[in-house]
């Protein structure tokens, strides 16, 4: 599956009064909270705002290609297919050269506000956020404004970027882990 990401993300929340805005707009949960952990490396050779990221949601296994043209809420292309074994898939990159700059997990919520997927992402080090990701811009705009985020709250800045909000070279971390 290849195609523009369009999403955007409202920093600082509080997860249970977002999961309350959200459900009582009409969203619904879709499952328990879960541990996401990835592997993330550079491609070959390396590129700016590109990379490659292995990730395994509990729900499923995908690998992909990102590449960030810009911030905005279209800037981010992605490139994925669905593997069977993170482990595997981590066992086949390294056999064609490519080894992990780093490893990370986060914690997320998923929800559907209609066809908009929701996700409230916990990581380690900084405070939640939202990402709302829709089918196209409007979407997007039109989720935020059903749960009462001002558009100019929400940034389209990739994680890494957010932790530079905060202070953290989120490059400079090779093992993310929850304690």
């Amino acid at each position: 599956m290849a195609g523009i990401e369009y999403e955007a993300k409202a920093l600082d929340i509080d997860p249970a009064k977002t999961a309350r805005l959200i459900i009582d707009a009409g969203g619904t949960q879709q499952g328990e909270p879960r541990l996401t952990r990835r592997y993330v490396y550079n491609t070959i050779p390396a590129v700016p705002g590109r990379w490659v990221r292995l990730r395994d949601t509990g729900a499923d296994i995908t690998l992909c290609v990102k590449q960030i043209s810009t911030d905005a809420v279209d800037g981010t292309h992605e490139t994925e297919v669905t593997v069977d074994s993170f482990e595997e898939a981590a066992t086949l990159l390294r056999l064609t050269g490519l080894t992990p700059r780093s490893y990370q997990e986060n914690r997320r919520t998923s929800y559907l506000l209609g066809a908009d997927r929701l996700e409230i992402d916990e990581w380690p080090l900084i405070p939640p956020y939202l990402e709302i990701e829709a089918d196209d811009e409007p979407q997007v705009w039109e989720a935020a404004a059903a749960l009462g985020i001002d558009r100019d709250r929400l940034t389209s800045v990739n994680t890494t970027k957010v932790y530079g909000l905060y202070g953290i070279d989120l490059d400079s971390i090779a093992d993310l882990r929850f304690e």
